[in-house]
């Protein structure tokens, strides 16, 4: 699924790019786990919000979403993608060469996306 996203993404165009920034920076914001919490430590959040990310798309799959429903489609693999992206920041794919290498992409591809959200809502304030 993340494989799938990446692949897709690295074909899509600038507006179908902005479209999968929305949906990865909303999926990763929804796995935010607790913060508050100040004995977690950043590999234990990261953990933390891989294993909602998980337990959503575990969700999404056994609800037997449409894959021809593009939308749907996307919204699960941006939820694998996040969780494979926190999986690689706690250091989980230490010994799986090729895990490491798809969760460093997960993670840029994370990190571009809350970027650009973080850019846009500035932008926003700026223009009120």
């Amino acid at each position: 699924m993340a494989r799938r996203l990446l692949q897709s993404y690295l074909r899509s165009d600038d507006e179908e790019k902005r479209r999968y920034y929305q949906v990865i920076a909303g999926a990763a914001a929804a796995c935010q786990g607790d913060v508050s919490d100040p004995t977690l430590g950043n590999e234990m959040l990261a953990r933390q919000s891989a294993e909602i990310a998980t337990k959503v798309v575990k969700s999404r799959l056994r609800q037997g979403t449409d894959e021809l429903d593009h939308s749907a489609v996307l919204i699960t693999d941006a939820y694998a993608t996040v969780a494979i992206a926190y999986r690689r920041a706690a250091a989980v794919y230490t010994a799986d060469e090729e895990m490491k290498r798809l969760g460093t992409a997960a993670v840029h591809l994370v990190t571009i996306a809350n970027s650009y959200m973080n850019a846009q809502t500035g932008q926003a304030k700026t223009e009120l």
